[in-house]
């Protein structure tokens, strides 16, 4: 076995920080472009259909002509708590929820804001057993086919919990890469972010909420590389480049974010992250457990396999406990699954060809 050179400690020194140097100019550059770039979202929000405190209920049905089509699948969209909703619309040749309604579907879309003075005190009971639920009152309300639920991300968990409490309203869920068993893939790894959830106690008892700067720090531990690697690639962009544009619409929306109310913080960091609540079928909603087991209404599980958000046996283990379910693994990313260049074959064409399939039965 050949002798392994032992390297100049001072000429080794000297390479790192030149190495860290570069790459920390890369990084810079990166982020002055992304200040510099022009783009800005410019599609206008949709009516609202109902309202109650900072919850928006906003419609996303295409104008018809004639009468409705009873048949045409009516959809309530949830996204995360902690997120705005347009991610799902982010581009007018690049909006989930305009090409819904494009392609035969009402979708309604949940449009949640910060907390205001009455949010603060919410669980997530208050969120789904409340919110949640005169939302799903008000699409039923609106003419049309059967009702579907779809919940991405933390806002698939939502959706599961509304779907069990009224599964004589619906006639499917659609779960998109939605969290479940939080410790699948590193329990040590989100043991340690319930870990700095409870932490953050001093912060929630002052301000009733968990700031979104919190929030993007605490997601920014769970792929702390990312900021680098996302700033160095676009730093090597032509800035005229669709790539480019869609790069700073995402950014926008990532640095829009909404705080959490005190109580859901607790559940979903200490709770959620830090006891593996919904995995362990210990989350309760009213009073009641949230069981996947329970629900008797067909499941789409949509995981995509490069998620670092949510890891796929994450997401899985949601698969395990239904009775009912189906699974696509798109080759996608958490974010990249619903807004990438493959978002439309990869994820939303299957999704709603599998809709199409439950109602044709």
């Amino acid at each position: 076995m050949p002798q392994i050179q032992k390297a100049d400690p001072a000429a080794l020194m000297a390479a790192l920080q030149a190495e860290g140097r570069r790459r920390f100019g890369q990084l810079l550059t990166g982020i002055e472009a992304y200040r510099r770039h022009p783009a800005r979202r410019d599609l206008a929000d949709m009516p609202v259909l109902w309202d109650q405190g900072t919850t928006k209920l906003r419609d996303y049905r295409t104008p018809k002509s004639g009468p409705v089509d009873p048949r045409r699948p009516r959809l309530l969209v949830i996204p995360s708590l902690v997120n705005r909703y347009y991610v799902l619309d982010l581009e007018k040749d690049g909006s989930f929820l305009r090409w819904l309604g494009a392609n035969g579907f009402d979708p309604f879309v949940v449009d949640w804001d910060g907390p205001g003075y009455v949010e603060r005190s919410f669980s997530l009971t208050d969120y789904i057993a409340g919110r949640l639920e005169q939302a799903l009152d008000a699409v039923k309300r609106e003419p049309g086919g059967p009702i579907f639920i779809l919940g991405y991300c933390m806002g698939g968990d939502l959706a599961l919990a509304l779907a069990l409490r009224r599964q004589a309203d619906i006639a499917g869920l659609v779960c998109l890469a939605t969290p479940w068993d939080f410790h699948a893939e590193n329990a040590a790894h989100a043991q340690m972010m319930g870990q700095v959830g409870r932490q953050l106690e001093p912060v929630l008892q002052i301000l009733e909420e968990l700031p979104v700067d919190m929030l993007q720090a605490f997601f920014s531990g769970l792929d702390p590389f990312q900021v680098l690697k996302k700033f160095q690639y676009f730093g090597t962009l032509d800035p005229a480049s669709p790539s480019a544009r869609r790069f700073v619409a995402l950014e926008d929306w990532l640095n829009d974010g909404i705080s959490l109310a005190a109580p859901v913080a607790r559940e979903c960091l200490s709770s959620w992250y830090g006891e593996n609540t919904p995995g362990n079928l210990q989350w309760r909603i009213d009073g009641k457990v949230v069981d996947p087991a329970g629900l008797d209404r067909p499941v789409l599980n949509v995981i995509p396999s490069a998620d670092r958000i949510v890891p796929p046996g994450s997401a899985r283990g949601l698969s395990k406990r239904l009775r009912v379910v189906d699974e696509i693994v798109p080759n996608a990313g958490h974010i990249g699954m619903m807004v990438g260049r493959a978002a439309m074959p990869a994820v939303w064409q299957p999704l709603a060809a599998w809709i199409e399939g439950i109602v044709a039965k």
